[in-house]
């Protein structure tokens, strides 16, 4: 039963983005309004105070059916009424016709109810707002709010008139007018400003998707232009000496081969070049990954405590580590339900100890990272990337529901050496190639002279 609650849980609300739950708070909290309010102002008030009459009693049980039927139609409406606000889809006017109809009947009712007397005037007055609010929280959202005010003013000063006739007490009918505007009010500033809320919501949802890609972009434009810079000067260069050798060859000059020999050169060269580019992106600053997990989890609603300094630990060391920061993170997010999150950093007897862990764990997450032995990725890949740098990653439950992640990095020299796929940066190119460029092209003329 437990799992069954967790999988709904996880169907209908986990797996949602933010949006999309505010979007669905947003529409029980309509579905709810309608009901409360029919039950608490209408129900209620005329079951307890309706007359023991026949005639009082028949149009009572109509009214409340009729305000069962006005219930069920918002519901009905209230998804496609959003919709149409959001303009994910169009809604005519005409649609809400059918609880307009049934507004009207209930106003009737409730006209006739308070002609004959079968109930108090609070009870009347109450029901005229029952009645009103569950047409205007759809027909509020629909049409502009200017119409909407002008129309609404208009109904109370008809709704004043008619049940002046039954009762022409000054006060009741000031009563009607305040219920009324009570009802447009409420329209406008729940329902209405509900909807506006979550337009915004979504149009910043869709921003930051919009930015997400155009960042992966930016990206890719500034990795092709460095390797550009790499690649287009050293091929440059070898198409240039192996044009050179060509024309050496034919001459049968024994230059040729020194030129060859140069050429294997550069295009060793470009591949340690492209693997510096490569391997520069693919880096991870621990500094910056302790901070920026932080900033994540703190704006996704989690406590977040961040222990221990990164500085002066070796490049190698603080890449691997901060590879272990941002897939923990990552899983904190992904998996399970974490409230609070700490990670501690620190140094001790010649080694670097970074512990993740946080509460609201599921049995599935200490296999969701990733499967064992997928490179690059999950704690298969944290491990893969540990072991270069000699280092270990323990990861289990330390209680029922949190769970912990352990990371030891030994400080020795071979720790923290250069290693492939570890701590090396980018070097800058060195000016050989624009040297050789130049005595290429040299070399071509005084050849083809």
């Amino acid at each position: 039963m437990l799992g069954r609650i967790r999988g709904w849980h996880r169907r209908h609300w986990k797996d949602r983005s933010k949006a999309e739950r505010v979007e669905l708070q947003t529409l029980i909290t309509w579905y709810l309004t309608t009901w409360f309010f029919s039950f608490a102002w209408l129900a209620l008030p005329l079951v307890g105070g309706l007359e023991r009459r026949p005639v009082p009693m028949i149009v009572g049980g109509l009214l409340l059916l009729v305000a069962v039927l006005q219930c069920s139609e918002a519901n009905r409406l209230t998804r496609p009424v959003l919709d149409h606000y959001l303009g994910r889809a169009e809604l005519p006017q005409r649609a809400l016709a059918p609880a307009a109809v049934l507004a009207v009947f209930g106003l009737a009712l409730t006209l006739v109810l308070a002609a004959l007397k079968g109930t108090d005037p609070a009870t009347v007055r109450l029901s005229i707002g029952a009645t009103l609010l569950s047409v205007g929280m759809l027909y509020g959202v629909m049409v502009p709010v200017r119409v909407f005010l002008r129309r609404s003013a208009a109904l109370a000063v008809l709704l004043m008139a008619l049940f002046a006739w039954t009762d022409p007490d000054p006060a009741g009918i000031v009563t009607v007018g305040v219920v009324t505007a009570f009802g447009t009010c409420f329209s406008l500033f729940a329902c209405r400003c509900g909807a506006w809320n979550l337009a915004v919501l979504w149009e910043a949802e869709r921003a930051g998707e919009v930015e997400a890609r155009l960042a992966v972009a930016e990206e890719r434009l500034r990795f092709g232009r460095d390797l550009h810079d790499v690649m287009g000067r050293n091929l440059a260069v070898i198409a240039l000496k192996s044009e050179l050798a060509v024309q050496l060859a034919r001459r049968g000059r024994p230059e040729a081969v020194d030129q060859m020999i140069e050429v294997q050169r550069i295009a060793q060269e470009s591949q340690r070049e492209v693997r510096d580019v490569v391997r520069g992106y693919r880096e991870a600053d621990l500094g910056v990954e302790l901070a920026g997990a932080q900033g994540v989890l703190t704006a996704a609603g989690i406590v977040c405590e961040v222990r221990g300094d990164a500085g002066g630990l070796p490049a190698g060391v603080q890449s691997a580590l901060g590879w272990v920061v941002r897939e923990t993170t990552t899983n904190v997010l992904r998996h399970g339900d974490a409230g609070r999150c700490s990670v501690e950093l620190k140094v001790t007897e010649g080694r670097v100890v970074l512990t993740v862990e946080n509460d609201g764990a599921e049995p599935v997450a200490s296999g969701a990272a990733g499967p064992e032995g997928a490179g690059g990725s999950g704690l298969a890949g944290l491990r893969e990337r540990l072991r270069r740098v000699d280092g270990t990653l323990e990861a289990g439950f330390a209680a029922a529901d949190t769970f912990r992640v352990v990371a030891r990095v030994p400080l020795r020299e071979k720790a923290a050496a250069v290693r492939e796929g570890a701590g090396a940066k980018p070097s800058e190119p060195e000016p050989e190639e624009v040297r050789a460029r130049g005595r290429g092209k040299e070399a071509v003329r005084e050849v083809t002279s």
